[in-house]
Formats: structure tokens, sequence, C-alpha cells
């Protein structure tokens, strides 16, 4: 390891650290030459191979903005979009592959994606999965209540219809916008 100082060849290290997660040490480095202290962060590498053929980093960064497009407009927070990235991530990692296709990191991002929000995983799963016509819609929504179902568990408020407004139109009918006051 070269220091970021004075660039000579060699470094001692002096501490060495795991993160919470596992997926990475941190290493504090001593340069012999000039005895400046410096950090580093060290993670296996994992690599995306991409339909092209083409090979790149696998980035975190890469899944939080696929998965915020999806969930524009959801009640979905940052650190809920933080933690799903993480996930995947470490469900990657614990495979032990160094190369993933990029088919593969869609397929992790689906099941955290849909126990977070339901919208939020037909969007995406509409766009990966190239969903076609509404039929593709309806065969997805029929398997997430059937599931659901069989899981005995109730659908999220935002699933609902939506229920008539106090202060909307009596019975909720037509274009009339105007409420009386």
């Amino acid at each position: 390891m070269h220091c970021p100082f004075c660039r000579h060849d060699d470094s001692r290290v002096v501490d060495s650290r795991t993160s919470e997660d596992g997926t990475s040490i941190k290493r504090r480095r001593q340069c012999p030459a000039c005895g400046k202290r410096f950090s580093t962060l060290e993670t296996a590498s994992l690599t995306v191979v991409k339909r092209s053929g083409a090979s790149e980093p696998f980035a975190r960064g890469k899944v939080l903005a696929g998965v915020r497009k999806a969930c524009q407009g959801r009640p979905v927070s940052d650190d809920d979009l933080a933690l799903l990235a993480q996930q995947v991530e470490e469900s990657i990692r614990s495979q032990g592959l160094a190369e993933i296709d990029a088919h593969d990191v869609g397929l992790e991002i689906l099941g955290p994606l849909r126990a977070l929000d339901e919208v939020a995983y037909l969007r995406f799963a509409s766009v990966y999965q190239a969903f076609e016509s509404t039929d593709d819609f309806e065969t997805a929504i029929t398997l997430l209540r059937a599931e659901r179902e069989a899981a005995g568990v109730e659908p999220d408020r935002a699933e609902r219809p939506a229920s008539t407004s106090s202060t909307g139109p009596v019975g909720g009918g037509g274009d009339d916008e105007t409420a009386s006051t």
C-alpha cells in the first residue's frame, strides 16, 4: 500500500477492525518513511456483469437509484431505502461469488422491495420483468394477494380503495369538485 503523503511503496498495519456488518475491514496504517498514519477500508471485490457483457464493480448507489425511482411518491423513507440496499448487498455477498449477473441483482431486489412496499415492487417488477400488458400486472397482483392471504397478512392502508373524504362530495361521484362550505 503506497503512502498517500510521501508515495512510499510500503506501510505497516497498526490496527485492524472488522465493520459491524462484517463486509469490510478498516486498517490503520503507518508509513515507515514519513511516519504519518492513514486508514484504508478493504472490501472483497464484487463485479456485476451487464447484459452487454461489460463488467463493473457492484455499486450500492445504483441499487438505491433504481429502487428510489420505483418508490417515488410512496411512503418510503431514505433510511428504508438504505436498509434495503444494504440487505441486497449482504444477500449477494453471502453467496460468495466474485461476479454476479445484473439480472440476478434485480432478483435480489425484488424480495426486500415487496416486503417494503407492494406498489413500489410492482413498479420495479414491471420494468425489470418487462411487463407487456395489463395482464402481466393482473397476474403479479393476483400472486401478491394469494401470497398475502396464505400468510394471513392484511393489506396495507395504501393498497385499499380510498375512502370518501369528509370534505369531498357526498357519494364521491363525478367530476364535480365543488363542496358546500
